[in-house]
């Protein structure tokens, strides 16, 4: 039974069966046929996975990700890393990094930090003369530190299926993602060194982009803040965020318009 629902999990997949269709069908058929339990074991179980409140803080907090990417934020923010570092020997992969970094504090969605991130830094950094498979390698690699640095969702997951509090599973990403984004740097450096850089930015230029990019450096504030304070769960944390970001991007950025909204909760 095992082997029919691994078959019929890839001949679903390879069909393009929305994925959660895929894991439910071939799970639910092992459990059932394998396992030898009965539906409503299985109903109990599947319910009482699904109704763990922390797991509300997955999608807000990728929602919180796309509003801020379709409102402008994400491009400031992009911005405001090249100004700083743009113009060292390998920067433009420096300032990949540490906005792979800022934008993991947002949402720690992997899929909004390369859209987000990847699609305004890689074409730039091709142009400027870095290799194509180091750059993409790299806008991979830079959006794992979603996984590792607060508000993770691997973590949040990681919490709901041990049982663990999710301020400790944020805790236990914070030292190990803030090494490896050094180590990233580290590495660019090394690897990019010999390649030609821009003119470095004026300190009006940076201060200007510090001050356009201020309302999205305060979102990691608002949601680490809140939840290490004990004002706020994470699901408050998260759904505040993605309020935020909505309103910055509506009447601060004034880039997000409801259409683009209407994008954000979709692709959410």
């Amino acid at each position: 039974m095992f082997t029919i629902a691994f078959i019929l999990s890839l001949i679903t997949l390879v069909i393009s069966v929305p994925i959660f269709l895929v894991f439910g069908l071939g799970s639910s058929i092992a459990a059932v046929g394998g396992l030898n339990l009965p539906w409503s074991v299985l109903i109990q179980v599947s319910f009482g996975a699904l109704t763990k409140h922390v797991l509300i803080a997955v999608p807000l907090f990728i929602f919180a990700g796309m509003a801020m990417l379709k409102g402008g934020a994400a491009s400031r923010l992009v911005k405001f890393t090249t100004t700083l570092v743009g113009h060292w020997p390998g920067g433009l992969g420096v300032a990949m990094v540490i906005a792979m970094g800022f934008f993991a504090a947002f949402c720690g969605s992997i899929l909004a930090a390369i859209t987000a991130v990847g699609t305004i830094m890689m074409p730039k950094m091709i142009e400027q003369g870095y290799p194509k498979p180091f750059v993409v390698v790299l806008a991979a690699s830079a959006a794992l530190l979603e996984a590792l640095i607060p508000p993770s969702n691997a973590a949040i997951l990681f919490s709901a299926l041990t049982n663990v509090p999710v301020s400790k599973t944020f805790a236990a990403g914070v030292f190990p993602g803030l090494i490896l984004l050094v180590l990233m740097i580290l590495l660019v450096l090394f690897k990019c060194r010999h390649i030609r850089t821009s003119n470095a930015a004026s300190y009006k230029e940076r201060a200007k982009a510090f001050l356009s990019a201020l309302p999205a450096l305060i979102t990691p504030v608002i949601i680490l803040g809140g939840i290490y304070a004990g004002i706020l769960t994470p699901s408050e944390s998260a759904a505040i965020a993605g309020v935020y970001a909505v309103l910055i991007g509506f009447f601060i950025y004034r880039e997000l318009t409801f259409t683009g909204l209407k994008s954000c909760l979709k692709e959410t």
